[in-house]
């Protein structure tokens, strides 16, 4: 018997993603940030050619048993890459990426399971100037961008994966063997990513990144995400350093916060309860109730959180946003603020 199984990383520039200098394209229109994906993946040539992702890491794979036992397992995915579209007034300039071979480890077969690993990726496709350490000092190429990802394979025909690694940038959320959104990378480091991923500091060199990995948020966090930022009302946006907390249980609440990048810990009663990664929208329960935040929310990573008025967002959405959590959370007094 035959049993396949997939899991795919897309890799795209969100908003709110890059700072300083390198803004600038991005802010007058010249270079353009990206929407965020589907939820569901059905075609990914199709996604493609709408320029809806700028990296793609298809790892598909099969194995076959008999009596119990795998025989036999191969590769079936690809990696995919896109390009960069500059505009200067009515003229588009498209500077095409550039695909490195995918890295395919040797299949790791026991009886009962195979495990895959495959990177992908390349160099985007906008060259950009950095700084070297040799004459003339200056070196103008464009870093890469990549995501390795593990498939592992069970003569019963269940799988599972893991984020093996990832480069800083852009963000990579993750889909499972039915195309549905699962997970995501939770930190984005721009500065690090833009002067280090080159030559040996990636998987076609000596390395990789360890990426942190958080589950995906719920349908309503992201069209909330999008309420949010797009609403004509600008939020505040902070930046917290690892440890630093956001907000403390007890305090006066009336803002709703959405966390752009990081990881936040919540914690009720000084105990730790959850991690939430970007996505996350958090602060409804003192909106809608007492008024006081019911857990504190602390900085696990670097974190960028938009803070944001509740009138941008109907009660209706933040009621109906408190009962998913409490689902989620397995009781009526859920952690969130």
């Amino acid at each position: 018997m035959r049993f396949e199984s997939s899991v795919t990383s897309l890799s795209w520039i969100p908003s709110e993603a890059i700072e300083g200098m390198t803004r600038v394209p991005f802010d007058l229109g010249v270079a353009h940030y990206d929407d965020p994906p589907p939820e569901l993946i059905t075609d990914l040539d199709e996604l493609r050619r709408a320029d809806r992702f700028r990296f793609a890491n298809d790892l598909r794979a099969w194995i076959e048993v008999e009596d119990g036992g795998v025989v036999d397992a191969g590769h079936l995915g690809r990696g995919l890459i896109g390009s960069t579209t500059m505009r200067v007034g009515t003229r588009a300039i498209v500077f095409p990426a550039v695909s490195f071979p995918d890295i395919r480890r040797q299949p790791e077969i026991t009886e009962r399971s195979v495990r895959f690993v495959q990177t992908a990726g390349g160099r985007t496709g906008l060259p950009a100037p950095r700084h070297v350490r040799r004459p003339p000092f200056v070196q103008v190429a464009a870093p890469l961008a990549w995501s390795t990802l593990s498939l592992t394979i069970h003569a019963d025909g269940s799988s599972e994966f893991e984020v093996v690694g990832a480069s800083p940038f852009p963000r990579h959320w993750i889909y499972d063997g039915d195309g549905r959104l699962v997970a995501k990378t939770g930190v984005i480091d721009f500065d690090e990513w833009y002067r280090s991923a080159f030559g040996s500091h990636t998987p076609w060199g000596a390395e990789d990144s360890p990426a942190v990995v958080t589950m995906a948020e719920s349908a309503l966090e992201r069209q909330l995400s999008a309420t949010i930022m797009r609403s004509g009302e600008v939020p505040t946006i902070r930046t917290f350093r690892p440890g630093e907390t956001v907000v403390e249980q007890g305090e006066p609440g009336q803002w709703i916060f959405l966390l752009l990048d990081g990881v936040l810990l919540v914690e009720v009663d000084g105990d730790a309860v959850a991690e939430v990664g970007p996505g996350a929208v958090l602060g409804e329960r003192a909106i809608l109730e007492h008024g006081l935040r019911t857990s504190t929310l602390r900085a696990v990573t670097a974190a960028k959180v938009a803070v944001a008025s509740a009138e941008q967002v109907s009660l209706d959405a933040l009621a109906e946003l408190r009962e998913r959590h409490r689902r989620e959370e397995g009781t009526a007094q859920g952690p969130r603020t």
